[in-house]
């Protein structure tokens, strides 16, 4: 017998939950209405099943699963692809949206995104290097980037990657490199919009933007360099 596992997620009203995952390419496979709402969305291998709850309240949802695939810079493009089409812009923060691809110390090249309804799918890719956490840098802002993107892209703790950040960019006597502080920069500027502090998001922008890179800078930071241009948008 073949197993396979299928999440069953919550959300408050099906519709917006069906129309997000329509713009990403998945299909409506089955919707009834009563004796509770309930649908199913399927895009090749990928099967989510949705139950609607009225008291339910999306932005302090903590439901959550992940999907394994073997091209997840296909399914990221493709995503934000649909997403822009149908919502005029790649949504980046609030609810629905989608994050930045990227690799993570555990093992996986991922990204995370959030539904109309508050729960999180996370799409990854195993990179061989298995799945427990890389021990984190000892020098001072290879460390920081460690611990900040983390809790911003893993914990989904914007407020926390913000603190990490702000801490350590204010260290006396202490410079990061340019791609680090690039890096930093770009993180702040993401976690800073998903917290709503415009002001800081716009003012890590323009520090990011006038950080000077050498071309083969720019290639180790192309996953950044793309999410500047996102968040400029």
């Amino acid at each position: 017998m073949a197993e396979k596992t299928i999440p069953i997620l919550p959300c408050r009203t099906l519709q917006p939950v069906l129309d997000f995952y329509t713009a990403l390419g998945f299909e409506v496979t089955f919707r009834q209405r009563s004796p509770n709402p309930y649908a199913v969305v399927e895009r090749g291998g990928i099967e989510l099943q949705f139950f609607g709850l009225r008291q339910y309240e999306p932005a302090e949802s903590v439901s959550t699963c992940y999907v394994l695939t073997d091209d997840v810079d296909g399914l990221h493009a493709a995503f934000r692809a649909g997403l822009k089409a149908a919502y005029g812009r790649i949504p980046t923060r609030g609810l629905p949206r989608i994050g930045q691809l990227k690799d993570m110390s555990y093992g996986v090249r991922q990204f995370l995104m959030s539904d109309p309804g508050g729960n999180c799918v996370r799409v990854g890719q195993p990179t061989g290097e298995g799945p427990r956490h890389r021990p984190a840098p000892e020098e001072t802002f290879a460390r920081a980037l460690h611990h900040a993107s983390l809790l911003a892209d893993s914990k989904e703790d914007p407020a926390g990657a913000a603190k990490v950040i702000d801490r350590v960019l204010r260290l006396p006597g202490e410079r990061p490199t340019p791609v680090q502080m690039f890096r930093l920069l770009v993180l702040r500027a993401d976690v800073a919009g998903r917290l709503g502090d415009e002001e800081t998001a716009t003012s890590a922008l323009v520090g990011a933007g006038a950080v000077p890179l050498a071309a083969d800078e720019r290639e180790s930071v192309r996953d950044d360099l793309e999410r500047l241009e996102e968040l400029r948008d």
